[in-house]
């Protein structure tokens, strides 16, 4: 590692060193940083759970709940790019503090607008600053961890921490599905996402990081600043990976209409939103303990293939479904086959790319995040609009396979990468 990271003497693992399924969580700072995020994950899962809830509630409107992500999804492409160049010309873990600060006080407003019950414009306003905050932390978050880790270990300490994210969603979705249909409005679910925001800050401000000094090419300006997009551009496996990962979840995302499903397909209120949006998370949840106790995979490329055709198969079966044990199911593999294409793709993008660059890269590639889930999220309620929620999330998932085809014949690179860790 460059710059002074506490992982630097740590980087050249032993000669003939057995895989440990643990190597990341014995790491005291990686410990601390996930101390924080978890609860800061769970927050955000009970928010998105209590605005999906509060929007539908007002509104009936499957356009409504479409506009929730495009209002997050707008900061995402006005600011990325820029959040990545500054994410490799500034101090890290300080945009990282930043950025949390002023999403805990969208949370903080979101809680007095239902509190007041205030016109529900103002959601969406608080959804946009927070949304503009979610660009600048992202690119800075992504490329903070390999700062903490060493990388060796890196694929293991990428399997814990989405580990962690898919127990926040476990706990989140439910906790916050229960707690709206307790007090009958979102006001609670949104304090709580504001108080656990800052305790990922005050654990994130304890993480040590080492010093960063940004190298000449680093603050050149403009060139620096696309540097980033020609990067991926050229490096076929990261493209391919980014953009199977993209258009999979764009297309295939049955997340934004879980409201609709609830209450006009299902019949199973609040409480069973709250369960719908946590089962996705209960099978990432399974698949990542087996992950943290297997080697890296060997065959990556077509294993993040197949697991992507498998999330569009589940996908149509959800969107056909009026069982609700069947489409819990259903949203149980979409997150396992979900959480290994997040497990490969993040990997590959943070190990294929110079430590000098991963802020850049990682805008990039949260550029493609946002545009999968929340554009996503909008082309879903758009489709279920003008035709129904059906015909939304079968389309989707059938789109998906036909993208899983594409990338598969069109990127060769992809299909023919070998083991995760790059040995």
């Amino acid at each position: 590692m460059k710059h002074g990271s506490p992982a630097e003497s740590h980087d050249t693992p032993p000669a003939a060193a057995e895989h440990d399924p643990y190597a990341a969580l014995r790491l005291g700072n990686f410990r601390l940083y996930m101390s924080g995020n978890v609860p800061a994950i769970c927050g955000m899962q009970m928010q998105t759970v209590a605005v999906g809830w509060d929007v539908y509630e007002r509104t009936h409107s499957p356009m409504a709940l479409g506009l929730v992500g495009l209002v997050q999804f707008l900061p995402v492409i006005a600011l990325t790019l820029n959040a990545g160049h500054l994410a490799d010309r500034a101090q890290r873990k300080s945009i990282v503090i930043s950025a949390m600060c002023v999403i805990s006080g969208c949370s903080f407003a979101l809680t007095a607008v239902s509190l007041w019950k205030a016109d529900i414009g103002l959601v969406y306003l608080c959804l946009l600053f927070s949304g503009v905050a979610r660009a600048f932390m992202q690119p800075a978050k992504a490329s903070l961890l390999p700062q903490i880790v060493p990388r060796h270990i890196f694929s293991n300490a990428v399997t814990w921490n989405m580990g962690g994210f898919q127990l926040a969603s476990i706990a989140g979705p439910a906790l916050g599905g229960y707690l709206i249909a307790y007090q009958g409005n979102a006001t609670v679910v949104y304090l709580f996402d504001a108080l656990a925001t800052l305790v990922f800050v005050v654990s994130l401000s304890f993480v040590k990081t080492g010093s960063y000094e940004p190298s000449r090419e680093q603050q050149a300006g403009q060139r620096a600043f696309v540097a980033g997009m020609h990067f991926v551009w050229r490096n076929k496996v990261i493209l391919a990976a980014m953009t199977l990962d993209m258009f999979a979840v764009l297309l295939g995302g049955a997340v934004m209409l879980l409201p609709i499903y609830a209450e006009d397909v299902l019949d199973v209120g609040s409480k069973g939103l709250g369960w719908l949006r946590t089962a996705p998370a209960v099978g990432a949840l399974l698949v990542s303990v087996v992950m943290a106790h297997r080697p890296p995979f060997e065959h990556a490329g077509r294993t993040l293939l197949w697991v992507v055709f498998g999330f569009g198969v589940a996908t149509i079966v959800f969107g056909l479904s009026h069982s609700y044990w069947l489409s819990l199911l259903m949203l149980f593999l979409t997150g396992a086959f979900d959480f290994v294409s997040v497990v490969i793709r993040h990997t590959l993008v943070q190990m294929l790319t110079p430590d000098a660059m991963r802020g850049r890269v990682s805008a990039v590639n949260s550029m493609f995040i946002g545009a999968s889930n929340e554009l996503g999220g909008f082309e879903s309620g758009l489709v279920a609009q003008l035709t129904s929620p059906l015909v939304s999330v079968v389309s989707g998932g059938v789109g998906t396979l036909l993208v899983v085809a594409a990338v598969a014949i069109g990127w060769p690179q992809l299909r023919r990468y070998g083991r995760l860790d790059g040995k």
